[in-house]
């Protein structure tokens, strides 16, 4: 094979690997699960995805209570209508084969500023932290406003961000510049690579969320061909993280975001080297998401090339029980922390850093050796 010949790469999600049993367990109810974001402390290392479907203001203050972080998209219906029910309930309603072209509308309609501060307060109001998610071509304008409310985190998210963008802009968005003119901890988005990572932290950034198209209601992958699966790309990323935090001391966490569907995903997650995870759908399917049953991406009513669905994901359970149970599901659908601390336990891992050190081992019949009755 000649020497320049392009050679693929193994790249591993969730059901190919399984986390090796540690050689000393701990009890769980000793394991401090909790993530820190330059002085903004999260109890519990899950984040709500910045999805109309998944976060408002009300569900924002909701798992702020019981230690996450909701991110509300202001680039969405929050910052569109100032009654948001009767969008809901629009969108709930809609065919199938309607839905995409009725958001294409809805997303038509012009962001009004002045709901930017307008939202963000309601979160304050409540004492609850807030966090804000921009497109890259709005951050410059708008995140502004925002922690001028008062927000206290900002998420910049595309469905891949590089540090070196080329544009017709003459000046577009220089994320070191945005950092410091912020001064708020500022979390950047997608990526999936060593290189952009590191490249991201270096503009001072205080937070990268890892995931190309993984989100079950994202079809990136489908329309652009684009992706690497979640267990290789927080490997690779955590790695930039590390290195990263030798050559300069500072330590910034990496985030998986999609593709978790279950405690077990969280877990491996965890142990890849994600210091928090970010989900969308399972907490779409909670009674106190604003969605009504339904999520979408937030690509889905991009107005020439959509790359996401509405999916039907059904209101089944309150939100305390899918973050902490008690659970009646053997499927690890439920009480997502309660399994990252069992886990923990049985690794030995008495923190998030800790986690980082278990062994991943290749065992793509994980799921299914001896479960043959469970598969009838």
């Amino acid at each position: 094979m000649p020497a320049n010949a392009k050679i693929l790469q193994h790249g591993y999600g969730f059901d190919d690997v399984s986390i090796a049993p540690g050689e000393v367990t701990i009890n769980p109810d000793m394991v401090d699960v909790s993530v820190d974001f330059s002085g903004v402390k999260l109890k519990t290392p899950i984040i709500a995805s910045a999805m109309d479907a998944v976060v408002d203001t009300s569900f924002a203050v909701d798992i702020h209570k019981f230690g996450g972080l909701g991110v509300l998209n202001l680039d969405g219906i929050q910052c569109r209508f100032e009654d948001t029910n009767a969008i809901y309930k629009e969108i709930a309603a809609c065919p199938a084969k309607k839905a995409t072209s009725l958001m294409q509308k809805i997303y038509s309609e012009p962001i009004k500023t002045v709901l930017i501060s307008k939202r963000v307060e309601e979160i304050k109001n409540k004492n609850a932290t807030a966090a804000v998610s921009f497109v890259p071509q709005n951050a410059k304008r708008h995140a502004p406003l925002a922690v001028e409310a008062g927000a206290d985190i900002v998420v910049v998210q595309g469905t891949v961000i590089t540090a070196r963008h080329t544009s017709r802009s003459l000046r577009g968005l220089i994320l070191s510049e945005l950092v410091k003119d912020l001064r708020v901890p500022v979390i950047v988005g997608n990526t999936v690579s060593y290189e952009v990572t590191k490249e991201l932290m270096e503009q001072g950034i205080h937070g990268i969320l890892v995931g190309v198209g993984p989100g079950s209601v994202c079809t990136s992958r489908e329309v652009l061909g684009i992706g690497v699966p979640q267990v290789t790309a927080t490997l690779d990323c955590s790695l930039a993280r590390d290195n990263y935090f030798d050559e300069t001391g500072r330590y910034v966490p990496i985030i998986t975001d999609g593709g978790i569907r279950t405690g077990g995903d969280v877990c491996k997650a965890i142990a890849s080297g994600a210091d928090a995870i970010m989900i969308g759908t399972p907490f779409a399917q909670t009674l106190e998401a604003p969605g009504l049953g339904y999520n979408w991406g937030m690509a889905t009513p991009h107005d020439s090339l959509p790359r996401g669905t509405r999916i039907n994901v059904g209101r089944k359970t309150k939100l305390k029980t899918l973050l902490f149970g008690p659970s009646s599901s053997t499927d690890g659908t439920l009480n997502l922390v309660g399994a990252l601390k069992v886990s923990m336990g049985m690794v030995g891992a008495k923190n998030i850093k800790e986690m980082h050190n278990s062994n991943l081992v290749l065992a793509p019949s994980i799921k299914t050796e001896g479960k043959i009755f469970q598969q009838q």
